[in-house]
């Protein structure tokens, strides 16, 4: 999904089979570019192929820098703005007006300053709107059978970006938490003690249907994380990252060198 002979080609490629294939950068900042560029061009196949894109947006550093490098040159010139639903694979339970907010980060960051139509904008609905987080989950996931025009199957976006904790989380899928094992509804609430706060997330058979399911890692700090998810035994309720295995669609692992240091590559290779 990057363009390999770009300036910001991946130093390292390491393919762990059905767990992804890695691509590491030199650093935080070739990161985020190989995050705009595979932006831009999973977007236009899509829109080349079905007429929209769908993409699924998180929160986080990286995701945050990625946005800013997409509202402006080059990156801003090369996405069919219009043709694009963008939505949250999760959010935290707070206002609107909450610094918090993932969606109100890539509303500042990037959609307030790209041709988006706004009725392609499709954020979570927050407590100033809807007063019970369960409700609002809910709600959510009946918006998207209508965002895609769908009455039976599993809503395929484009592109799913997701983000990895020091913990293994990803999404709002929190180690220990029930979530992790949902198999019905697309998106959940649910409460992580952990945060001592609400969530709502997207649920592993929304996020497995992906056409392309891209997780941000970087920094020293995810290291150690990094290489459990990839190279140890599979247990999701303790690393919750690694119950994304998209069903028909790819998966790929963007990281600088400090967070793929502990790394020791596919076994056999």
């Amino acid at each position: 999904m990057v363009d390999q002979a770009s300036n910001s080609a991946p130093a390292k490629t390491l393919d762990y089979g059905d767990r992804g294939t890695v691509l590491v950068y030199s650093d935080g900042d070739a990161l985020a570019h190989a995050a705009a560029q595979t932006f831009v061009q999973a977007m236009a196949e899509a829109v080349a192929a079905r007429g929209l894109g769908y993409v699924a947006f998180s929160g986080g550093s990286t995701p945050k820098r990625m946005a800013e490098l997409l509202a402006d040159h080059p990156y801003r010139d090369q996405v069919p703005w219009p043709e694009i639903e963008f939505c949250w694979g999760d959010e935290r339970w707070v206002p609107l007006s909450s610094p918090e907010r993932n969606a109100g980060v890539a509303t500042r960051t990037l959609l307030d300053h790209v041709p988006v139509a706004p009725s392609r904008v499709d954020p979570f609905p927050s407590p100033d709107e809807v007063p019970d987080p369960k409700l609002a989950a809910s709600m959510y996931g009946t918006q998207l059978k209508t965002i895609f025009g769908i009455v039976d199957g599993v809503p395929r976006f484009d592109l799913i970006l997701l983000g990895m904790g020091d913990d293994g989380h990803t999404a709002s899928l929190f180690p220990g938490t029930a979530a992790i094992h949902e198999a019905e509804a697309w998106v959940v609430a649910h409460y992580v003690d952990k945060l001592k706060a609400d969530r709502l997330t997207f649920t592993p058979p929304l996020l497995n249907a992906g056409r392309g399911v891209v997780f941000l890692v970087g920094g020293v700090g995810k290291a150690e994380t990094l290489a459990r998810v990839l190279e140890d035994p599979v247990d999701v309720d303790a690393l919750p990252s690694q119950v994304i295995r998209p069903v028909d669609g790819s998966l790929v692992w963007l990281t600088d060198e400090a967070a793929a240091a502990r790394l020791s590559g596919p076994q056999g290779s």
